[in-house]
């Protein structure tokens, strides 16, 4: 099992957190040093179009356009970065309520219901059929880099209650217990201390919580 995070992940922390919390000319300076750290362009765009699931619209937008200009600009330069795979296309007739909870009920460990969900019936929908049928299926990064880009969107929001939700399910997936505390620690010294010791103090309860589960 692996107890280190690879370069391209490690790279996905401060570009999903700047990204998150409109930080433009750190979020430029992050996504460079993706690319040089093997992500490939396809790769960082699906990062950034994940955001706005969490984050919004707008963060989104702003992101991708930063993005935008930073590949035409090294493109100007005579700098060829990786384009990466395109996404993956859902059959015309999927059922995508099937498919997401499916997908859902696979990060999470268990179908997810609970009173919010019968208060707005929609929000089950969209979590299933949008984000985890829509944008999930679409591969081209992986599951776990999906989540440390989202752990890291909620550390720089901040949003608490998510980001303890989704420590469990990275640890659902098989990040490990040192890999997310190397996350914390690079939300720290490259992001903000209170997002690294957000995802610290969260992640201590979220091992508890995983082992009482007996994963």
């Amino acid at each position: 099992m692996d107890t280190v995070l690879t370069s391209s992940q490690k790279a996905i922390i401060p570009i999903a957190a700047f990204a998150a919390d409109g930080n433009t000319e750190k979020l430029e300076q992050a996504l460079g040093t993706g690319l040089s750290a093997g992500l490939s362009v396809n790769a960082i765009k699906e990062i950034l179009i994940q955001l706005y699931a969490y984050a919004g619209f707008p963060r989104s937008l702003t992101a991708l356009e930063t993005f935008r200009k930073l590949v035409e600009n090294r493109k100007s330069r005579g700098i060829k970065d990786a384009t990466g795979p395109e996404p993956k296309q859902l059959p015309a007739n999927a059922d995508k309520y099937e498919i997401g909870g499916k997908i859902q009920t696979g990060l999470v460990g268990r179908p997810v219901a609970g009173p919010i969900y019968e208060f707005a019936p929609a929000m089950d929908v969209f979590l299933k059929e949008h984000l985890f049928c829509d944008i999930f299926t679409r591969n081209i990064i992986s599951a776990k880099d999906r989540e440390l880009a989202t752990i890291s969107v909620l550390a720089a929001l901040p949003a608490p209650a998510q980001l303890a939700s989704h420590l469990r399910v990275c640890l659902n997936i098989g990040l490990t217990e040192s890999q997310l505390r190397e996350a914390g620690s690079i939300l720290t010294t490259e992001v903000s201390r209170k997002a690294g010791e957000l995802v610290s103090d969260l992640l201590d309860k979220a091992v508890s919580v995983v082992k009482k589960e007996g994963k």
